[in-house]
């Protein structure tokens, strides 16, 4: 019978056309600490030894997605000793992956947020804008979608045509952005239906737009990246900490499933704990 090393060569070498440089390290890495961990040979190995393994890695404080990675290696390595007749049964068929906990969304704390306004008020234009995505939650592109004609002022409210998914929807936005949206349009000299539009009357593009929140971010100091999609983020996250139901952040938000929106309330109950711990 051939060795655990010999075979471990053959997976690689019978594989190297197919796997990447960066996927060629990480199961190496992961079938030598796996078989360093069990000191059994590849083919004496069974279920509980994987399970112990991750369970091992688990309370060490491995990240589900460290798991993840070294849970796939082993199953391709028993894969290809199956496919290879050096094995009749796969110790890996019984474990599922573990879970990955979805990474809390990045969003801009309160003061951030007043200082980010601060920095944008001699630049009506870009005041406003910023306004816009806080009050509303709207995603970039619709934002830059915006017609005038969307906009319902009685009830405070903005049409969103064929957001995420082709899907339309109406969002709410403030009195203090009502009024700014006002003044913004009131003196802007620009023929456009679009809401925020360019000097031709066309509306903003990703790329301006990316660009104005690259110059904040080095302006405010932030220390991470900051896009448009952060004041989406905030604008939830926000709304989370104020306990808004679930239903109506989702609604506003315009995700087809709630499970997109849990994620901020999950980061609410870390704020929470956050603020817990510095009282103690």
């Amino acid at each position: 019978m051939k060795k655990t090393h010999e075979v471990i060569e053959y997976f690689f070498k019978d594989n190297a056309a197919r796997f990447a440089k960066e996927t060629i390290l990480k199961y190496k890495q992961s079938l030598r600490q796996f078989f360093s961990f069990c000191q059994k040979e590849f083919d004496e190995v069974k279920t509980a030894d994987i399970r112990a393994w991750l369970s091992a890695l688990d309370e060490a404080g491995q990240k589900p997605r460290t798991l993840n990675t070294r849970l796939v290696a082993l199953r391709s390595f028993y894969q290809y000793c199956l496919e290879e007749n050096f094995i009749q049964k796969k110790p890996t068929l019984n474990i599922d992956l573990p879970k990955k906990e979805e990474p809390l969304p990045v969003y801009l704390e309160k003061n951030e947020m007043a200082q980010l306004m601060e920095a944008a008020k001699d630049h009506p234009r870009e005041r406003v804008l910023l306004e816009t995505l806080y009050a509303t939650g709207v995603r970039a592109r619709e934002l830059l979608n915006i017609q005038l004609s969307d906009i319902k002022w009685d009830t405070r409210q903005i049409w969103i045509r064929k957001g995420k998914g082709n899907k339309d929807r109406f969002v709410l936005f403030t009195t203090e952005c009502a009024e700014r949206l006002k003044e913004y349009l009131a003196n802007r000299n620009i023929e456009s239906p679009y809401l925020f539009a360019n000097r031709r009357g066309k509306h903003l593009s990703r790329a301006w737009l990316q660009k104005i929140f690259c110059r904040y971010a080095a302006e405010l100091d932030l220390g991470r990246k900051f896009t448009p999609h952060i004041m989406r983020h905030t604008f939830a996250s926000h709304l989370a900490e104020k306990d808004m139901p679930q239903s109506y952040i989702q609604e506003l938000l315009g995700h087809v499933n709630i499970n997109s929106t849990r994620i901020y309330t999950r980061l609410n109950a870390k704020a929470r704990k956050t603020q817990y711990d510095s009282f103690q």
